[in-house]
């Protein structure tokens, strides 16, 4: 199956559990990797054959900014759901990272794969 991805979507939105992290937005990075065949897409030459990236980046980043998450893991298995529910993906992986969680990391994170 063809692989379509997003990466280093970057969003700012409350996540954390620490009091300080439900008073400020923080950025957070999120890469996907969606399964779509993309053999019309391919031969037509049309966007309404294919997986709209742009589509999907708008609507990850408008809940995103919305939500209010305390853990990293809730909020990336909420993305997954919404983008099986609401476009036309065989399955996904989705990584969310939060920069600068830990001192030293560059970024602490969690990948799921849902089918």
């Amino acid at each position: 199956m063809d692989k379509v991805f997003i990466n280093n979507l970057q969003v700012e939105t409350i996540i954390g559990i620490f009091d300080w992290e439900r008073e400020v937005r923080q950025v957070v990075s999120i890469d996907l990797e969606m399964e779509f065949d993309n053999k019309k897409a391919a031969k037509s030459d049309d966007i309404k054959d294919a997986l709209d990236y742009k589509k999907i980046g708008k609507r990850i980043t408008a809940f995103v900014e919305k939500s209010k998450y305390k853990l990293i893991e809730r909020l990336a298995e909420q993305i997954a759901k919404l983008v099986l529910k609401e476009f036309p993906v065989s399955s996904l992986i989705v990584s969310v990272n939060k920069p600068g969680a830990m001192r030293g990391s560059e970024s602490v994170g969690i990948r799921i794969t849902r089918p």
